[in-house]
């Protein structure tokens, strides 16, 4: 039976402790890229909203974290997203890896313009964290 979480915070704790990192920092990153963004458990897992609607979804998994859904980019982003599709609207990083966090960030970003109708950031996440 699925377990039930009131909120991300419950969600989070119910994995062990080196998930319970990536997704902390997954959440921190797309709160980043999604200002003035709130968080909800929808469907089960965390999403993060803007105007109380869903911008970006993500979960942690047996063997990975998803993210969800998958923005239309340019170029350079699909071909820097290649490596995690899994399917047409799914983004798979496998535990044990390094987790692309600037990626995922570009992700919400995207998705948020998306929300907007507007045009994201440019991309001032160069990795320098």
């Amino acid at each position: 039976m699925a377990q039930h979480f009131d909120n991300v915070d419950e969600y989070i704790a119910s994995f062990p402790a080196e998930v319970q990192g990536a997704l902390q920092e997954i959440r921190r990153r797309c709160h980043e890229a999604v200002p003035e963004s709130g968080e909800t458990i929808s469907y089960g897992i965390p999403s993060i909203t803007l105007n109380g609607k869903y911008v970006v979804y993500f979960a942690g998994w047996a063997h990975h974290i998803s993210v969800y859904p998958v923005p239309a980019g340019d170029e350079a982003f699909e071909a820097a997203i290649a490596p995690y599709r899994a399917a047409r609207g799914t983004l798979k990083f496998p535990l044990g890896k390094p987790v692309p966090y600037e990626l995922i960030e570009k992700t919400a970003a995207l998705l948020a313009a998306g929300r907007h109708g507007s045009q994201p950031p440019s991309d001032t996440h160069d990795g320098g964290r």
